[in-house]
């Protein structure tokens, strides 16, 4: 009995990244120290003025200010349920939501937002960025462009919506991948 709780106990302490290689559960790669991903412990806890939601989501925080802002993953990880690539199809994409205090879609249906993006940690192609449309999240107005990215690793993406720009640094994930583990 003894010997039994003593095992579990040490399965206990062993680290999710450890048991998740052992189980065949889908891993994914730790953001590197030297991505600094904007997080939300080190911005300003913006919340969007009202009638716009005070809690970004699950997982996820606002970032920016009245004129500009975002909703980020807490653990600075994109995108958050990866696909795998394949060759036909070489990018990993993710939808980005932009939101604006005063944008109203029905009078700007094409946003002048415009997203650009490069990557910090080693070259990379540009990013594939869609053509600005809107979009409603409970029926508010936001502004939605997809981002292709085309290879994982660390990007910093900006935003510019006539004067205003939001810039913030993000990881960008490689699929997730399936651990086996060897004992």
């Amino acid at each position: 009995m003894l010997l039994r709780l003593l095992s579990f106990l040490c399965l206990l302490s062993l680290p999710q990244g450890v048991l998740a290689q052992h189980s065949g559960m889908p891993t994914r790669e730790p953001v590197p120290e030297t991505c600094p991903v904007t997080k939300r412990d080190q911005t300003s806890l913006f919340l969007p003025p009202p009638p716009y939601r005070t809690k970004a989501g699950n997982g996820r925080f606002w970032f920016g200010t009245d004129r500009l802002w975002t909703n980020l993953p807490d653990n600075g990880i994109l995108p958050e349920l990866a696909d795998e690539m394949t060759s036909a199809h070489p990018t990993i994409s993710e939808k980005v939501f932009w939101w604006r205090q005063g944008y109203d879609a029905r009078l700007e249906p094409r946003p002048r937002l415009r997203v650009t993006g490069k990557r910090i940690d080693s070259p990379a192609p540009p990013l594939e960025v869609s053509p600005t449309t809107n979009a409603f999240t409970q029926n508010i107005a936001a502004m939605l462009v997809g981002i292709g990215f085309p290879a994982n690793g660390c990007w910093q993406i900006s935003a510019r919506y006539d004067d205003d720009e939001l810039t913030f640094v993000i990881w960008v994930a490689a699929p997730l991948t399936t651990a086996v583990g060897h004992y």
